[in-house]
């Protein structure tokens, strides 16, 4: 091991090779770890340092990873591997143009985007999406720690406009070939069925590929929480409110807006909530912004999902609540810490 570090250290001071410095001093890392102090955002503020905090993340997104591959194969395997070699070669053209590290945030940003496609997507409208997404969703902004909106949500709403026929009109439900473009939310928009709660649940119905296992998501998202990854009041505000609105939503309109139970178990709700809306960049990071940042995403799924032309609203929920973000943090920050008069 004393002879790779040794040959990483004399490639990475090499004149010929300064240029990919950076990825032999990521390569270093990855084997060996740092000594260093975080020089730029994310800032530290306890011992929850930032690869800590990825691979809680990605072991958070096992289960959902995990039955994907189950329910759809090879053909969820290759979405997962296009994602990432694409994105982390942005990724990586990036930090060597820019003359920086490379980046651990794309480790989940390059896996949570391809669990929120269809198992249907074809691999270039993958490859599109991602770069799309690390592109213009994190690394015009400086890279991870700066960006002011999700990049994996940037990129999938970007695929769903651009390619909206391929993005909302072919599913397919776990273990067979067959190609439908109704989804539990979707029947229940248009006929009035409800999928059974069982098959919600366990992920028998089409629908993106990581947000069916429900069980998994569940669990990966106690297991963010409990290891303080993820701050419990946005989950917990999020899902509280879909819950409440849509209680008193079907009591008011039971034709329009679908039972609580079926708002929280049905497209992917649960996904966002735990693994989306928490993202501590792109989200408020005071307790109180926190509490009203998920608030806001819930009235504003039920309202999609219940009134507008899109079955789901998870995602344009918390692509608009990230831009409101900083606001949140302003005004509340500003309440709470008022000029004193002279």
């Amino acid at each position: 091991m004393n002879a790779l570090k040794n040959l990483l250290e004399k490639l990475s001071k090499a004149k010929r090779l300064r240029r990919f410095k950076t990825i032999f001093d990521t390569l270093e890392g990855i084997f060996f770890g740092v000594s260093e102090v975080t020089p730029g955002a994310p800032h530290i503020v306890d011992n929850l340092e930032i690869k800590r905090y990825m691979s809680f993340v990605i072991i958070a997104l096992i289960p959902s990873a995990a039955a994907s591959i189950f329910f759809f194969g090879w053909q969820a395997v290759k979405i997962i591997l296009v994602s990432y070699i694409a994105g982390g070669l942005v990724e990586v053209c990036f930090a060597i143009f820019m003359k920086r590290h490379i980046e651990e945030g794309f480790l989940v940003t390059g896996l949570i985007f391809p669990l929120v496609l269809p198992p249907t997507t074809p691999l270039w409208v993958v490859v599109v999406g991602v770069v799309f997404g690390v592109f213009f969703g994190k690394e015009i902004f400086g890279g991870t720690g700066r960006n002011i909106f999700n990049p994996a949500l940037v990129g999938r709403l970007f695929i769903t406009i651009a390619f909206p026929q391929i993005m909302s009109a072919s599913w397919m439900a776990p273990f067979t070939d067959v190609i439908t473009s109704a989804t539990p939310l979707a029947m229940m928009r248009t006929a009035g069925e409800m999928t059974p709660i069982k098959d919600l649940l366990l992920g028998l119905h089409g629908g993106s590929m990581g947000e069916l296992f429900r069980v998994g998501i569940i669990a990966g998202g106690i297991f963010l929480i409990a290891s303080k990854v993820a701050n419990w009041r946005v989950p917990v505000s999020y899902l509280g409110t879909v819950a409440v609105f849509a209680l008193i939503g079907n009591q008011l309109a039971p034709a329009v807006i679908a039972p609580p139970v079926f708002h929280l178990l049905g497209g992917g709700l649960l996904f966002g909530a735990f693994f989306m809306a928490t993202d501590p960049v792109t989200s408020p990071f005071t307790k109180t912004g926190k509490l009203i940042f998920g608030i806001l995403c819930g009235i504003l799924t039920v309202v999609i999902r219940s009134f507008s032309g899109y079955t789901e609203g998870v995602m344009f929920s918390i692509i608009f609540m990230n831009a409101l973000s900083p606001l949140l943090d302003h005004l509340i920050l500003k309440t709470k810490y008022r000029v004193a008069k002279q």
